[in-house]
């Protein structure tokens, strides 16, 4: 089982900026396939960016692309999201998803940002970005 707990959001100005965490635990670390999604209110779940712990590539949604950067502190088995330049339309419950992958099988893949193929998830934390 992996355990994922998220922290960091909190209410901001357009304009401004937050750092989220999700640290894990239950599970190698670098072995975890990651992914940061998001949900408005009234609105679908939607990815935000996904990370493979072990060596793969980063990939973003194209509404963060630019503003938001994922990054892994494998001596903390924590999960970053930096979110610059924050707009209302970031508001939402952002979470931390994972799956773990086999062995050698995840150097240089880039994990997929369906809800749907992940299967631990953290409680979420509330980002709000005001006008």
């Amino acid at each position: 089982q992996v355990q994922l707990a998220e922290s960091g959001g909190g209410s901001v100005q357009a304009g401004g900026s937050l750092r989220l965490s999700c640290t894990t635990s239950g599970y190698p670390y670098q072995t975890l396939c990651m992914a940061w999604f998001r949900q408005a209110p009234g609105k679908a779940r939607e990815g935000v960016g996904t990370i493979y712990n072990g060596g793969g590539r980063t990939d973003y949604a194209d509404s963060v692309r630019g503003r938001f950067t994922i990054s892994p502190d494998n001596a903390e088995n924590t999960l970053y999201l930096q979110m610059n330049s924050l707009k209302p339309e970031d508001t939402g419950m952002y979470y931390c998803a994972a799956r773990p992958i086999p062995p050698g099988g995840g150097l240089g893949m880039i994990c997929p940002m369906d809800e749907k193929w992940y299967n631990f998830w953290g409680q979420g934390t509330q980002v709000t970005v005001s006008s």
